[in-house]
């Protein structure tokens, strides 16, 4: 497959360089027109001219030239991902990113090689119009609701205020930093540094999702670094767009400072009732699909991204429109349309998210190959180490004061991998390249690109070993049952009325409040009537159902890797030989040979002195006992008292026995002969409906021991 996998990258590279990486400015005018028609010479109006001959074969590239290139890239990209993992062991080694990464820096040093210019870079309206967008609907739509919910006040304490104690950490320490190196970098305002202190702050959910989905951790330690990096990209993009309107104004006053803080708040909060409005609108519409169940996942794609659109062209946060928009109609989209319609909703997420994705990291490896980097020791060793002190020590404060408040603290543990999975990608890329021209805006596209290859590559490549190292807490290997889903449930309902007697407005209680109002009013608005789940348990076991059917993506390995650290040795694959051995020698001892009305089994258990069992008596025969009592058997036949025997079989413990212990036998030693009238050998109990059957028995074990003596005696 490597050897399939590499010509095809290479070629696919080479046809991107020679066939159409020209801009459109310096394209050339179609003059390959259908043979009826030309342009006159004279005036350039349009004229009809006659074909001098029939051609048989014609090449008109500039008429496909777009959709070429962009098929041509997706195939590479896909040819990508499809080469990593069939590539052996090198996905447990290096993290995905990093490979898409590192195929990207190929095709563009071939690209280079072949046209001798810089390839194509990634422009920022492609990425925030068509390939950001795929990504955040599928972050929202799967987002574990309850989890979020329950972390919603950490994530939003490590988003908000996490990111302002980046932005303002890094910006004025740049700033110092430009202070003491006059001779360089003396033309980098303070204004410059906090816009480039947002862009560099952006924590890329793309690089953490593709990271730490590989990795499997806890539940908890997911949602606060997943949610912290989606909600931090709302945040990181709201104050460049900020600090990008301080930089256009002659002077910037405290006015301007505070509208700034308010416009923060509106852009944030403008996005959230944007995507709630087209959430509830795609349930209300999902209602009325039951007859075109073809057209159902049509309108969660549209919703969604008309969502997006809607806030960008407003300016608000179209981040937060796309994840609320996905959150508030999915519960309701689950309920009217179709399972199929469910399932081609989630594949075609899946697979719409992963080709962006693919095409992001590619197309960040491709970009470095520039001609406008420019390079400064100071300001590029010190961005990269202030990035990591800033986020460690914000980390650390935050989490102090959080933790007094929290149920299930966060651990130091966890603390280190939120601040060392803070990887920066495709955002930043983009946000460096939106900067109004000055003299050193290559100096901060060159250090944008070496602190994401930083960050993806060694941080990415490094994290999942100290996971492993610091033994972090991994995510549960099985789907929880109806069982648990259902005592979880109960726990809830205890707690919000234990909130509610003692008067505590916590978080149980106002989601019982959000749960009855919901069932109230909401799921009867926005859910068909055939639809409407009569029993809470039933909606759960829904749930699950759904979860099972998403496949393998979500659901971590069956084996923990760590299982495979070493090769066990010969002399512990002998240890484990020989106690399997005897422990399979005592088990066969232990089984009771199956009956058989042919021949007489020894029975290994009898060999062992027994405790005389008492036969229980009926009501008339409380007055006498007989006591039978297990001999032990040698072989023959015979007591171990030189006393003949007459081996005995009853079958009553496979009737009706309520204890299961083995067949007893007739003790006729002395007297040597049986006694059809005397109590049958049987288990503690028989039932009485069963006394014609043990009689029947008694008869046929008579004739077999007669039968039995005969064969001896001659």
């Amino acid at each position: 497959m490597a050897a399939l996998w590499t010509p095809s990258l290479l070629i696919s590279a080479c046809m991107l360089g020679c066939l159409g990486l020209t801009p459109l400015a310096e394209r050339p005018q179609p003059h390959n027109l259908p043979p009826s028609l030309g342009f006159n010479s004279s005036d350039g109006s349009l004229s009809v001219d006659l074909p001098m001959a029939l051609r048989v074969f014609s090449v008109d590239y500039h008429h496909v030239q777009a959709p070429f290139e962009i098929v041509l890239w997706i195939m590479l990209a896909s040819l990508a991902k499809l080469g990593f993992h069939w590539s052996g062991r090198v996905p447990a080694v290096v993290p995905e990113s990093c490979l898409l990464i590192m195929v990207g820096l190929l095709v563009g040093g071939v690209i280079y090689g072949v046209r001798h210019s810089a390839p194509p870079t990634l422009s920022a309206d492609a990425f925030f119009l068509f390939l950001l967008p795929p990504i955040v609907l599928d972050a929202g739509y799967f987002l574990p609701g309850k989890l979020f919910f329950e972390n919603l006040g950490t994530i939003l304490w490590y988003a908000v205020l996490g990111t302002l104690w980046n932005v303002l950490g890094i910006g004025l320490s740049l700033y110092g930093v430009c202070l003491l190196a006059q001779s360089s970098l003396g033309d980098v305002s303070l204004l410059h540094c906090l816009l480039f202190g947002s862009l560099i702050a952006a924590v890329d959910p793309v690089a953490v999702l593709s990271v730490f989905q590989e990795m499997h951790v806890n539940e908890q330690l997911h949602i606060l670094v997943f949610g912290e990096s989606l909600l931090n990209d709302a945040v990181t993009v709201v104050l460049y767009k900020l600090f990008e309107s301080f930089l256009r104004l002659p002077s910037v006053t405290g006015v301007d400072v505070l509208l700034g803080g308010c416009r923060v708040l509106v852009v944030g909060l403008g996005g959230l009732f944007v995507g709630l409005f087209f959430g509830l609108l795609a349930a209300l519409t999902s209602r009325f699909t039951s007859r075109a169940q073809v057209i159902a996942p049509l309108f969660v794609f549209l919703y969604s991204y008309l969502s997006y659109l809607t806030s960008e062209m407003l300016h608000l946060s179209g981040i937060m429109a796309i994840v609320t928009c996905a959150v508030t109609m999915k519960q309701y989209v689950e309920a009217n349309v179709s399972e199929r319609s469910n399932t081609s909703i989630q594949y075609f997420l899946k697979m719409w998210s992963s080709v962006s994705e693919t095409l992001i990291f590619i197309f960040l490896g491709v970009s470095t190959i520039q001609d406008v980097h420019m390079w400064s020791w100071p300001f590029v060793c010190s961005t990269l180490l202030l990035c990591l002190i800033w986020r460690a020590t914000g980390v650390l404060l935050l989490t102090a004061v959080v933790n007094k408040l929290r149920r299930n603290v966060v651990t130091f543990r966890d603390q280190f991998i939120i601040a060392y999975g803070g990887l920066r990608g495709a955002i930043c890329f983009s946000l460096v390249f939106l900067i109004d021209d000055f003299p050193k805006k290559r100096l901060f596209i060159t250090t944008t690109i070496v602190v994401i290859l930083f960050t993806v590559f060694v941080q990415g490549m490094t994290i999942k070993p100290l996971v492993e190292l610091l033994d972090v807490k991994r995510k549960k290997r099985a789907l929880p049952t109806v069982s648990e889903e259902i005592h979880s449930r109960l726990i809830d309902h205890l707690l919000a009325g234990i909130e509610d007697v003692v008067g505590y407005w916590g978080q149980h209680y106002w989601k019982d409040k959000f749960e009855q109002f919901n069932k109230k009013y909401l799921r009867r608005f926005l859910i068909r009537e055939d639809h409407q789940a009569r029993s809470s348990i039933l909606r759960v076991y829904q749930e699950l159902e759904r979860r099972e059917q998403r496949g393998d993506e979500e659901a971590p390995p069956l084996v923990d890797p760590r299982s495979h650290s070493r090769p066990l040795l010969p002399e512990e694959m002998d240890s484990i030989r020989r106690i399997l051995s005897r422990n399979l020698h005592n088990f066969n001892n232990k089984q009771t040979p199956a009956y058989s009305r042919h021949t007489l089994h020894q029975d290994a258990t009898m060999e062992r002195p027994r405790r005389p069992l008492y036969r229980h008596q009926s009501l008339g025969e409380r007055h006498t006992y007989n006591t039978i009592t297990h001999w032990p058997q040698g072989e023959g036949g015979e007591f171990h008292g030189s006393h003949r025997v007459r081996t005995g079989l009853s079958r009553s413990h496979t009737v009706c026995s309520i204890s299961p212990r083995p067949v007893l036998q007739d003790s006729a030693a002395q007297s040597g002969s049986v006694d059809p009238k005397a109590p049958t050998a049987r288990g503690d109990q028989v039932c009485p409906q069963h006394q014609a059957r043990m009689a029947r028995a008694q008869k046929k074990q008579l004739s077999f021991v007669l039968e039995n003596e005969k064969q001896q005696s001659r």
